[in-house]
């Protein structure tokens, strides 16, 4: 019934889930795309898509990653970014001379936070 999921990395078919649990798991993959697909589409007006993927290729004449791929790697940017935090300073201050590459990628993390 739902093999089309398969290819989209959700395999309905082995959670052997019928009724209210089938329900469930549906409507928390629903959930969760859709909340995926909201942030991405935040990140494009405040200009930190850069950060986290390419734009777009030379030979490509559409983008590289969807609003749900760049909406999903913004989340876990943030969430890696605050678990690494002290590595991350200890990396800036050893590399003084990038510091303002470094703030610009700061600032991005903080703009993705807002996002969320």
């Amino acid at each position: 019934m739902f093999k089309d999921c398969k290819t989209g990395g959700y395999n309905l078919e082995s959670t052997y889930a019928e009724g209210q649990r089938l329900i469930a798991i549906i409507l928390l993959i629903a959930i969760a795309y859709t909340c995926a697909v909201l942030a991405g589409r935040s990140f494009r007006p405040i200009g930190v898509q850069k950060y986290l993927g390419r734009l777009t290729e030379l030979q490509r004449s559409y983008r590289r990653h969807s609003s749900f791929w760049v909406g999903l790697y913004g989340q876990l940017w943030v969430g890696a970014m605050e678990f690494w935090i002290d590595l991350a300073d200890e990396f800036i201050r050893l590399k003084p001379s990038k510091l303002p590459y470094f703030q610009k990628g700061l600032r991005a993390m903080a703009l993705i936070q807002s996002a969320l």
